[in-house]
This record gives structure tokens, C-alpha cells and sequence, in this order.
């Protein structure tokens, strides 16, 4: 049978019932005697043991397989829930994501998992646990002990040569390496240490690859697989004569087989052959309780390209109903008309059907962030609770691609350096658990993303003598920053107020990353802090990236498009209506002082030289802040397609992209953000 047409089902199959198992894994912790959270995740390990073993995939039914014998002792009350147990089945859902997204890369998903096998063994088997099933914390270290993972995988060669070598009496090490870390030149320094090596024995491998190394792309540590005769603390001491090298490890390497149990895996191959015991016919019955309704045949999977082709279609389609629009008014033919309205409302229906295939909760990206929390909160020896508000939320498949990572970051330095120790928390007069929140949801014609901690906050003068000594800002200059001005100096390149630098994150690392990310795809990121109470990192998104609603408007030949979603109201005003505060044009709009931005002078329109009585102004906003955008006139509403300058226009100021409208001018967008101060 050929399993290759199978092959993109089964990776995001695999990948739903992973975070299925990782999130009712979490529901367990904190609810450790409710079976029907084991149950639930019995039947997820189950059910990808088949589709892994059907496929071919050996390493991820033993893995599964090993796992859901654990869950079986669970659930028939011969093993308690514990926090070691739960450690030890998360570190095998890490193995097997790890497997998934090797097949998902063109790999054949084999990964040494033997050490996990063996701790999953060690708590169904093991004798010392025959009295007590509990795993303690004694003896969780003596199996953290006797397998400690490796950092890197081998593939079948080479296992091989390692074997063969070590039969002829080489020893086989991975080596970890650490550059200092204010080390400049990593790449020359990575090219010394494997001079050195190179000299001793044979590189195997190294991760992350050489190609990654030479190109720095790496943090500070990295791994080197030696074979040779010499001993570790020659290795040792050979690597750290390299100048900038702050430490060296050596241990020996043991291969140990992960190809077993081929017997269980031809046994989850042929099912019908297999005998049903007691056990799983409880599942198959509790699977048909659950299931009230047929679910075939409701929703087919789409690869994302074929939609971005059908998007790029419909993009064109957009611009060709505009011109067929503005031909039906010039020639006022009343069939014509008629059938282009209808056009109109079709192609609309059509729009808003694929813009939904498109759309995706961020819950598949806020999916994975509670396990990262509760393993992060362990690291930093922190209590940290998330809660995750808006997760149904949606967001275009393009944009949801792209937010994870900086997500991911922001995450990290809320719970390093914006959370304190609960020692500190209670020194303050604070709980003693820190609390995050994540929370998403729709404004207008975008979607919002926050993250808001109870934490200390972010130190003004820290920040400040931060930027001082760093060049960025002169200390004359400091004195005239508001708060929010202040804050966004975090996001200024390589810019840090970490007193040390962890391996989790620092204040301020990449966070002008994060903000390049988001303004890529069109959004902001906003940062406000109460001193000691706690930040919030604002991220606004837009909710789709090619066909936006705008009101178009004229400055003498030119037409520009100012985006709906900005737009309070249109209004005409007079030149009486014009005061003036703190040298800037401002109006009364409504008992609030708005002031005026003259686009004609922001972008320099050429022959404009009329002095108008009365005024045409968009009242546009961006938070609790508002702006009188002055225009010639309004020309009316309209849909259009979303393009960008490209590379060789750069960034233009005020300016997010521009358009082709139904007469073929272009039109350009008006990033109304840029101008509210």
C-alpha cells in the first residue's frame, strides 16, 4: 500500500493529539484522580500508536506504545499521579513532537529515545517501585542518573561508524562547549575548537550543523560528537586553551538500540488479528459513548499554498470589479449597472468565504504556551500561573505562522525578569504565585494581543542609565522622554537591563527582533509598566494582510486611502474652528482637544497653494488617542488590495503600502499610527 498520499494527514493528525496529550497532561497536574483526564489522553496515545506503526514509523509506536502502558497502570488504580511520573510522560511527548516534526521536514522521524523508554520501563516494571508506585524524588534522580539524554541524534550511519569505531577500540564523547559571552568573533572561535579537536580524534557531528555554526547562528553554547583514544580531561583542557572558551565538558556516549518491540509494532499493524483484551475494549466502548455524532466528512484539510493562490486570484478580481465599477458610472447603463451591482455582492460573499478558510484561533499558537510555562517556572524556581483569555480569537493563517516566536520571547522575559521569587512576592507584600496573563481580541479590523504580568515592572532610571551608557540617548535628552518613550528604548537593538545574562532571556534581548517581526506583518507593539506592580506588552495585529476597506480621499491629483478600521468620523470645518495650543493647529471635537495634521504638507503634495475657508477632516484614532487628518476632498469608500512598496521603496514614512484602483491609478495607503502622536 502506498502511505505517501497519507503522509500530510497523518503529520497534522499527530500533531492534534500531541497537543491534546500536553494540554490534558496539564489538566492531570491539578487534577491528579480524575481518570477521565487519563482516559482522554489514553486515547490519544492509542490512536497515534496505530497511525505511527501503520506507517512505518517504529520509533514513535515503541515510544507510544511504552507510554501508554504507563497511562493503562493510571487509569486501572495500580499507579498514582505524580509530579515525577507526569515529568517523565511530558519528556516522551517532547521525543515524539521532536519525531513528528522530523517527518514533517522530509525525515524518516528516528530519534534515539532510549533513555525515556528506560524511564517509562523503570515506573512499569521496576521492582523498587513494587511497594510504592509513586516515583520519589530519590528515585527519580537515580534514573536521571543512569540515562542522561543526549543532546544530539544519530541517524543510521552514524551509528554505524560510532559502533564500528568503538569496537576497534575508539571512545566515543560529546563534547559541550561554551563561548564566553562577550566573545565577538563565535564563528573563528568555533573554527579553532574544531582545529583542536580535529588534531585529537574524528568529528562525528556537531549541533547545532557546521553550516549554522559558520554562519553564527547559534547562542553560546554548541555540541561536537569525538571519536579517539585520548582521555576527557585531555579534551578538556585541549579545547579550553582556546582563547574566549569559558567552559568544556566531556562524557562518554552509549548507544543504546531504540529499534525494539518490533513484534508490538506488527501487532498495532495487523489489528484485526490482535486479541482485544479486557483493557481496550473498555477504550473502543468509552470512544463510541463519546462520539454522538458522525464527523466524516465535514472538513477536508487544504494545503495553506492552494489558499494563498486562490487569495492572489481573488486579489486581482478585486481590482477588475473596481474598474468594471468605475466604467458602469461613466457609461450609466441601467442593465449594466445591474449586473455589476450583483457582481459586486457576489464577489463580497465570495471575499468573506475566503478570507474565513484563512482564518485560525490563536489557540493553536497559545496551545503550547502553558507547558512552556510550567516548565520554565520549575527552572527559574518560580510559581507562575498563566491565564490564557480569547483563545477562539482569529487570526489570518499568515500572521498566526508568524506571531508564535515573538510571543515565545515575550513570554520568557515576563517570567525571568518580570516575575520575582515568591520570597521576594512575600517581602512585598505580594502572593507568592506570580500570575501572567494572556489574552487575545478583536478591535475594528484588528486583533490585539496582550501580555500582562504582576511582576516588579520595569525600572524608569534603569532604564534610562541603560540607554546613557550605551550611546543610544545623550543624558540631556533623557530629561525630555515621557514614561512610553522611555519604554520603547527596550526595543532599541541590542539593547538590555538584565543585570546577568540567563539562558532563559533578558530584558530586552531581541526584543528588537520581536518589534521588526510585528511590524512585518503590518502590526505595533506597545510597552506600559507600573513600577512594582507589574508590565503589559501590547501587540496589535492586523486581522488580514491583502484586502482592506478605506475611505479615499484627494489632495489636488493625488488620492490616498485612509484604512476604515482607524476612522471615527468624517467632518467639515471652518477656519474659525482652528485654535491653537502649545504651537500646533488643534480643533474642539466633542470637549476633546484633537490636533490637526495637514496631509498635504506631511507629504509634500506638489501645487498646493489654495487657501480653503472650509476644511474636509478624518477624526481618526489609535488607543484613547485621536487626530484630524486635513484633506482636499472625500471621494467615498472602498475595498481595495493591499500591496507592498517593495525592497527598492523601502520604508516610507506614514505610508503602509499602496493600491491600484479601478481607473488603474495608485493609490497609496495612509498608516494613520504613524501620525497620532
Amino acid at each position: 500500500m502506498e502511505l505517501n498520499q497519507y503522509l500530510e494527514v497523518f503529520i497534522e493528525e499527530s500533531k492534534d493529539h500531541l497537543q491534546n496529550c500536553n494540554t490534558q497532561l496539564l489538566e492531570l497536574e491539578k487534577n491528579p484522580h480524575d481518570l477521565k483526564i487519563v482516559n482522554e489522553i489514553f486515547r490519544s496515545a492509542h490512536t497515534l500508536k496505530g497511525m505511527s506503526a501503520t506507517m512505518g514509523y517504529e520509533d514513535l509506536a515503541n515510544l507510544t506504545h511504552n507510554m501508554e502502558n504507563v497511562l493503562d497502570l493510571i487509569r486501572n488504580g495500580n499507579l498514582s499521579v505524580s509530579a515525577a511520573i507526569l515529568d517523565v510522560v511530558f519528556l516522551a511527548i517532547d521525543d515524539l513532537e521532536e519525531m513528528i516534526t522530523s517527518i514533517a521536514g522530509g525525515g524518516n522521524g528516528k530519534r534515539d529515545v532510549s533513555h525515556v523508554i528506560q524511564k517509562l520501563e523503570m515506573i512499569e516494571h521496576g521492582k523498587e517501585f513494587a511497594d510504592n508506585p509513586v516515583l520519589t524524588d530519590d528515585v527519580n534522580n537515580a534514573i536521571e542518573k543512569e540515562a542522561s539524554p543526549s543532546h544530539l541524534q544519530y541517524d543510521e550511519y552514524e551509528r554505524t561508524v560510532i559502533e564500528e569505531s568503538m569496537e576497534q577500540g575508539f571512545i566515543a564523547y560529546e563534547i559541550k562547549v561554551r563561548l564566553r559571552e562577550d566573545c565577538l568573533l563565535k564563528a573563528a572561535r568555533v573554527y579553532m575548537v574544531f582545529e583542536v579537536l580535529e588534531k585529537i580524534g574524528d568529528i562525528v557531528k556537531s549541533s547545532p550543523s557546521v553550516d549554522q555554526l559558520e554562519e553564527e547562528r547559534f547562542d553560546q553554547e554548541f555540541f561536537v560528537t569525538l571519536l579517539t583514544r585520548e582521555s576527557m580531561d585531555y579534551i578538556r583542557e585541549s579545547v579550553c586553551k582556546v582563547s574566549e572558551i569559558e567552559f568544556s565538558e566531556a562524557a562518554p556516549l552509549t548507544l543504546h538500540s531504540s529499534l525494539s518491540a518490533v513484534q508490538e509494532t506488527a501487532a498495532a499493524v495487523e489489528v484485526i488479528e490482535k486479541p482485544i483484551t479486557k483493557t481496550e475494549k473498555n477504550t473502543i466502548v468509552q470512544e463510541n459513548e463519546s462520539v454522538k455524532k458522525p464527523v466524516s466528512g465535514k472538513t477536508i484539510r487544504v494545503n495553506i499554498e492552494r489558499l494563498d493562490i486562490l487569495m492572489n486570484l481573488f486579489e486581482e478580481l478585486v481590482i477588475d470589479r473596481g474598474r468594471l465599477e468605475q466604467i458602469s458610472k461613466e457609461l450609466n447603463h441601467g442593465e449594466l449597472n445591474e449586473t455589476v451591482e450583483r457582481m459586486s455582492r457576489i464577489s463580497g460573499d465570495l471575499q468573506s468565504i475566503i478570507l474565513t478558510m484563512r482564518m485560525v484561533p490563536v489557540e493553536t499558537v497559545f496551545n503550547r504556551f502553558p507547558r512552556m510555562v510550567r516548565q520554565l517556572a520549575r527552572d527559574l524556581n518560580k510559581k507562575i500561573s498563566l491565564n490564557v483569555k480569547g483563545e477562539d480569537t482569529e487570526l489570518d493563517r499568515t500572521v498566526i505562522d508568524e506571531i508564535g516566536d515573538p510571543l515565545v520571547h515575550l513570554l520568557r522575559n515576563a517570567m525571568d525578569h518580570g516575575i520575582e521569587t515568591p520570597d521576594v512576592r512575600l517581602k512585598y507584600g505580594k502572593p507568592e504565585e506570580g500570575t501572567i496573563e494572556l489574552r487575545a481580541y478583536h478591535s475594528g479590523n484588528h486583533v490585539f494581543i496582550e501580555i500582562e504580568d504582576d511582576g516588579a515592572g520595569i525600572s524608569k532610571e534603569k532604564v534610562l542609565q541603560k540607554a546613557i551608557s550605551n550611546g543610544i540617548i545623550t543624558e540631556e535628552h533623557s530629561k525630555t522622554l515621557s514614561d512610553q518613550q522611555v519604554y520603547e528604548l527596550l526595543m532599541a537593538s541590542g539593547f538590555s537591563t538584565a543585570d546577568t545574562i540567563s539562558d532563559i532571556s533578558g530584558r530586552g534581548v531581541g526584543l528588537d527582533v520581536v518589534k521588526t517581526t510585528i511590524e512585518s506583518l503590518g502590526g505595533t507593539i506597545t510597552i506600559n509598566s507600573n513600577p512594582g506592580h507589574g508590565s503589559l506588552f501590547s501587540v496589535q495585529l492586523p486581522l488580514t494582510l491583502s484586502i482592506i476597506s478605506v475611505m479615499l480621499v484627494e489632495m489636488e491629483s493625488e488620492k490616498y486611502a485612509v484604512p476604515l478600521s482607524s476612522i471615527i468620523e468624517t467632518a467639515i470645518i471652518k477656519d474659525e474652528d482652528i485654535l491653537h495650543a502649545h504651537n500646533q493647529r488643534v480643533i474642539d471635537f466633542r470637549g476633546k482637544v484633537v490636533p490637526l495634521v495637514f496631509l498635504n504638507e506631511v507629504f509634500n503634495v506638489p501645487g498646493h497653494g489654495r487657501e480653503d475657508r472650509v476644511h474636509s477632516v478624518i477624526i481618526v484614532r489609535k488607543g484613547d488617542k485621536m487626530a484630524g487628518l486635513v484633506v482636499d476632498s472625500f471621494i467615498g469608500q472602498q475595498e481595495v488590495v493591499l500591496k507592498s512598496l517593495g525592497n527598492y521603496m523601502g520604508e516610507v514614512f506614514a505610508i503602509s503600502g499602496a493600491t491600484i484602483l479601478g481607473d488603474g491609478q495608485v493609490a497609496l495607503i495612509i498608516d494613520c499610527n504613524s501620525l497620532i502622536k
